[in-house]
């Protein structure tokens, strides 16, 4: 009895591993108790690596939501004919069409078995197809489509040894996966370093999007970033989000501390388990995408402002790189003025070789509230203006050209007499203080950790204070 037993069981393992499809049963625990050879190519693991273990052990991009085994445990009810997405052991991502059916013996649910079809490639081939076609039917008048990120390292110019360390920590960042934190004024540069960053890394063949965040309530925000399900709310279609189109590449937030807070924790979520639902949705993708954030206030501010929430801060920072504006890097303006000025002689059909010295005086003095962008639209406009090849003082904007004797001359950036007053009061914190930042931070009312970031804005020591 025990020998015919044995060997039916033999016979019943060797015809369920000979089906062309993925078989994977498990019992009320979750433990896998037969997985046969098309599951274990489909899953890139070796059938003793998940013969006797549980589920969510093997495969921890599922949940117990998003597995269709726990789910027919739980239930008792069969699921027939599921899209499940998930990652494999080898990073790759499966897309399966799953029917599961739970075990009984007798009353009991004694576990689940569930056959897949694995569509992976299929849906490569079809996806093949649809690109191929829109390629076919595109016109030659139609602009040409790009990854979306067009700047690369050489096109972050500089002699400053400040952005030369941006620039290194930017290469760095780019060999890895990491999520990456940006933090600088308005106009120094982010969306350059931040495409820099995605052009030189292994995802530079994926797609790259970039969405700004800024004044975007929080529904229409979850719309464009998780997709919307047809019918979820009236006119919705079924559509991706930005992290579904994101998939094997890089997306960009900017402004991320104007999204909302509650809205914070949903990315929080997605971050940290890289699973998605479109709005209205039932179903979960798993996407693989980069994320790098940037921001134009210092994360520190902003968390004491309470616009970022520190728990999505600290899961985001693991790359923090910070852009310096280009009143401290002046050094970079001559060589800055000529890339713009060769850009747009080509742009314009101009053939501007000379610039005047007082032009570059001039624009060494100028304070740049609005940093690279400001100097290449002053650049932009002064090629236009100039008559022959000398770029004179003339050609500059009006605001340039104001006389000495204007009264305005006196009058400072509104920004910088704020600096200014700022650094003075927590420089005589710290002498009242005796160099206590503890004590300091308590004096002038404000949280220890955006003192020291301050501190080390304006080069400030407490032990030389």
């Amino acid at each position: 009895m025990f020998l015919e037993s044995f060997e039916t069981k033999q016979m019943l393992e060797a015809i369920l591993g000979s089906i062309d499809e993925a078989i994977h049963a498990v019992n009320s625990e979750g433990i896998t108790i037969f997985y046969n050879k098309v599951a274990a190519i489909h899953d890139g693991v070796e059938i003793d690596e998940v013969l006797g273990k549980h589920v969510l052990d093997v495969f921890p991009s599922l949940t117990s939501q998003t597995s269709t085994l726990l789910k027919v445990i739980e239930t008792g009810k069969p699921i027939y004919q599921q899209s499940q997405t998930y990652k494999n052991s080898k990073g790759q991502l499966i897309d399966t069409v799953n029917t599961t059916i739970p075990i009984h013996v007798g009353e009991r649910n004694v576990g689940a078995v569930e056959i897949a079809k694995d569509l992976s490639k299929v849906k490569q081939l079809a996806e093949k197809l649809i690109e191929l076609q829109q390629k076919v039917n595109n016109k030659k008048a139609k602009p040409s489509s790009t990854s979306g990120a067009t700047y690369k390292w050489d096109d972050l110019i500089t002699n400053c040894d400040s952005m030369k360390n941006v620039k290194m920590l930017g290469k760095r960042a780019a060999e890895s996966s990491s999520p990456v934190m940006i933090y600088g004024e308005t106009g120094t540069g982010k969306e350059l370093l931040v495409q820099s960053i995605h052009n030189e890394s292994s995802r530079k063949n994926g797609p790259f999007i970039a969405q700004n965040c800024s004044s975007l309530p929080e529904s229409l925000l979850e719309s464009i970033l998780f997709g919307t399900k047809k019918g979820s709310f009236t006119g919705a279609v079924d559509r991706a989000g930005l992290f579904e189109l994101a998939h094997g590449g890089t997306l960009f937030l900017d402004e991320i501390h104007t999204m909302p807070l509650d809205f914070q924790t949903k990315l929080l979520r997605v971050l940290e388990d890289g699973i998605i639902r479109r709005v209205g949705g039932i179903e979960s993708y798993v996407v693989d995408v980069r994320i790098i954030v940037a921001m134009n206030e210092h994360p520190f501010v902003c968390i004491e402002k309470k616009l970022l929430r520190s728990d999505l801060y600290f899961r985001l920072n693991v790359f923090f790189i910070e852009l310096p504006p280009l009143r401290e890097r002046k050094g970079d303006i001559p060589i800055l003025v000529d890339h713009f000025i060769k850009k747009y002689n080509y742009l314009l059909n101009k053939l501007v070789i000379n610039v005047d010295q007082k032009v570059l005086a001039k624009l060494e003095k100028h304070h740049w509230q609005g940093n690279v962008r400001e100097l290449e639209h002053t650049i932009e406009y002064a090629v236009n203006m100039t008559d022959g090849d000398m770029m004179t003082l003339n050609d500059l904007p009006a605001f340039f050209k104001e006389s000495a004797t204007d009264e305005r001359i006196n009058l400072k950036p509104l920004r910088v007499t704020v600096e200014q007053t700022e650094k003075r009061l927590i420089q005589q914190a710290l002498r009242v203080t005796k160099g206590n930042v503890l004590k300091a931070s308590s004096i002038l009312e404000l949280p220890r950790q955006t003192l020291q970031y301050k501190m080390k804005k304006y080069s400030i020591q407490a032990e030389q204070t």
